[in-house]
């Protein structure tokens, strides 16, 4: 390994030991005025769709857990980052399996799940085209995939600022990555599109507030 890629890695620790910890700790609380404003709901009527075996993708401090139906057989709930791990577990008791896991690299057989969610995570992802391909691998032929996603803004002017303020705001939101066209990822992905709503994050910088949610499906084998 070269000595730049080994300073990135050890700024990446450091990173994650210091301020990623404190976003852990207070994500809950950094998202509870934009849950209360509406965000909740949307979650709820996102995740009413899931059905059987269901596989949420960067379940974070678990904010979604209270809203999965009856219709869900078995939950899985995938976490990379291992502060949010814990308080997931902390959370998820025995509702849930929680899997250490990135959304690239899922430790799931293909086509072995019907349901994958995620919300607000896909901007997260270092290779969303990798994710996505890997979402089709485990969903079972017509399974779906339900997103709710903040997205690149489709106004020129806050696209642009977007694009400005994209690489502070992702080492303060650990990550995120605001200016990112997510649709336009699942459009090309195998999976195909069957709906999408678009709308705003309520009590959200400008930057974050364009919204999509939707879902798409793994077709049918014919």
């Amino acid at each position: 390994m070269s000595d730049r890629h080994q300073r990135a890695g050890l700024g990446r620790r450091l990173y994650d030991a210091t301020w990623g910890r404190v976003f852990a700790a207070g994500y809950d609380r950094f998202m509870a005025d934009t849950e209360r404003a509406g965000m909740a709901e949307r979650r709820r009527g996102l995740i009413a769709g899931a059905r059987g075996r269901t596989v949420e993708l960067g379940a974070g401090t678990g904010l979604n857990l209270g809203h999965y139906p009856d219709t869900v057989g078995e939950l899985i709930l995938t976490e990379p980052f291992p502060p949010m791990a814990k308080r997931l577990r902390e959370k998820a008791g025995a509702r849930a399996t929680v899997v250490e896991a990135t959304a690239d690299d899922l430790p799931l057989a293909d086509g072995s799940a019907d349901t994958v969610v995620c919300t607000l995570v896909l901007c997260t992802v270092d290779d969303l085209p990798a994710t996505l391909a890997e979402v089709a691998r485990v969903l079972a032929p017509g399974g779906r995939l339900l997103f709710l996603e903040h997205v690149r803004s489709d106004d020129p002017r806050t696209a642009r600022w977007q694009d400005r303020l994209e690489r502070p705001w992702r080492l303060f939101a650990h990550g995120c990555r605001c200016n990112r066209d997510t649709l336009a990822a699942i459009a090309g992905s195998p999976l195909e599109v069957e709906s999408v709503e678009h709308g705003s994050i309520p009590n959200s910088p400008a930057i974050t507030r364009p919204l999509i949610a939707g879902s798409a499906a793994l077709p049918a084998r014919s």
